[in-house]
């Protein structure tokens, strides 16, 4: 791949942002759970496409009419309910999902509407039974910063999520219905976007965000990203279908010489919507669609959004810094805190005699460390009572690695405790004076080594090297 020049080509780039969330679906108490396991039932549907609110049907939706599939739902007798199957009018909206997403446009800036409208996004590849995906829009005109540059956040909707597809046919398609009608909030940027890389930026911080929340699904699959990208000469083009953020720079690059090779072969840039391939190119998917899709939703009457009862949520990247200097632990120590969701002031309150960093230490490194030494898993949270003991000081801090070590080498054993009860102060200090007598030529460093090996796991190492320092004259 040749070097761009991304200011030349006249890159112009917006993100769409598709994070799922936890709890229950958006219009039904199913719970927002995806199995994969063999289905209770199956049925058989065919689609057709309704006219948008311009009285017009879509083109989008005109490209799948004439492909003539019909669709096969795979279902679920405890998550699935008439709502999925389109049997039964959609219930009250989830409140919780619509404060996730009124909390998020609050974070981005945005101008939160005065009242809600659902509506229904004609859809008719087979990922939805109803012909439609509700969606409505919560905010807009907000901004994100990314590296000292303002990004144009253009809309937050609230959204159904698709049904996953199964396998694809000629003749049709099958779907899982147990993704269908999970909450989903789209996030669309502006086309303020003037690099590939500034483009995964704009996704990590986005990201980062909607993670603050405490109301999204993690893992693969639970949020997506969709590019669309254009360039001088070209036409605007939306990419579909990937997940990783690594891959968005390769991505758009392959695009655009797609686009820069066909303007230099004389052919037109159609604007279409592409899907992303395995090998990171691009293929096409269907027709850009338009307005032409979106009606109202009458069985949902407006929402008055209650943005009064909307708490402000510190970001992720504000609480790592909270945590960093309220307890003098490194950003990486604090990052792996939040992100595995420790409530570590409760740990600090409850170990009050340990030192914070010791204790972030113990919880996250150890455990790495006994994985990489003795390629052994251990859960410190189901231990806890080897840092109460040394809270207690029944036990040396330094032999909190050690214990934990037995533990994961045992399987989960109790460890006898006695062998690593430590020396008291007294005895400690005598021993030093012993050792500075028979050693007098030895560096204070070379002494340390030698308290260290001889009374390895029962000493604090901090207490004897005062020790040293005092006597050691």
């Amino acid at each position: 791949m040749t070097s761009l020049n991304y200011e030349e080509l006249g890159l112009k780039c917006g993100i769409e942002i598709h994070q799922q969330l936890s709890g229950k679906k958006l219009f039904c108490n199913c719970p927002a759970e995806i199995r994969k396991d063999n289905p209770d039932f199956r049925l058989k549907r065919h689609l057709r496409a309704s006219a948008g609110e311009s009285g017009a049907v879509d083109q989008a939706a005109l490209y799948e009419v004439g492909k003539k599939k019909y669709y096969i739902y795979e279902g679920y007798e405890d998550i699935t309910c008439l709502v999925e199957l389109d049997c039964e009018p959609p219930h009250p909206l989830n409140q919780a999902a619509l404060k996730a997403a009124l909390q998020v446009a609050k974070m981005l800036n945005c101008r939160i509407v005065d009242e809600i409208q659902v509506m229904r996004k004609t859809v008719i590849d087979g990922s939805n039974t109803s012909g439609f995906q509700r969606t409505m829009l919560i905010g807009m005109n907000g901004s994100l910063e990314v590296n000292g540059k303002k990004i144009g956040i253009d809309t937050i909707c609230l959204e159904e999520e698709a049904c996953q597809i199964v396998e694809r046919k000629k003749e049709y398609d099958i779907y899982n219905l147990s993704r269908l009608g999970i909450p989903l909030i789209e996030i669309a940027t502006g086309p303020h976007i003037t690099t590939p890389e500034e483009a995964k930026e704009v996704a990590a911080k986005i990201g980062m965000i909607l993670r603050s929340t405490g109301a999204c699904k993690r893992g693969i699959g639970t949020i997506r990203q969709d590019i669309n990208l254009s360039i001088k000469g070209g036409a605007r083009i939306e990419i579909k279908g990937f997940q990783e953020l690594k891959s968005i720079p390769k991505i758009m690059d392959y695009e655009i010489e797609r686009q820069l090779k066909l303007i230099k072969e004389g052919k037109q840039v159609e604007s279409e919507v592409r899907k992303a391939e395995d090998d990171l190119t691009t293929s096409f998917l269907r027709p850009m669609p338009g307005m032409d899709r979106m009606y109202p939703e009458t069985d949902i009457p407006p929402i008055k959004p209650d943005t009064e009862g909307i708490s402000s949520v510190k970001t992720i990247e504000e609480r790592i810094k909270e945590l960093s200097s309220d307890f003098k632990l490194s950003p990486e120590l604090a990052k792996e805190i939040i992100s595995q969701e420790i409530d570590f002031v409760k740990l600090v309150k409850e170990f009050a005699k340990l030192q914070p960093k010791f204790i972030a230490e113990t919880i996250i490194n150890a455990t790495k460390e006994i994985k990489a030494r003795f390629k052994k898993d251990i859960n410190v949270f189901e231990h806890l009572e080897v840092l109460q003991k040394a809270n207690k000081n029944e036990i040396p801090t330094s032999a909190v690695f050690e214990i934990l070590a037995e533990i994961a080498s045992s399987d989960g054993n109790k460890p006898d405790y006695s062998k690593y009860k430590g020396m008291s102060d007294d005895d400690l200090e005598q021993e030093v004076v012993k050792l500075i007598k028979e050693n007098p030529a030895a560096p204070i460093n070379a002494l340390m080594g030698m308290l260290m090996a001889k009374h390895r796991g029962k000493i604090d190492g901090k207490k004897a090297m005062a020790l040293l320092n005092k006597h050691n004259k």
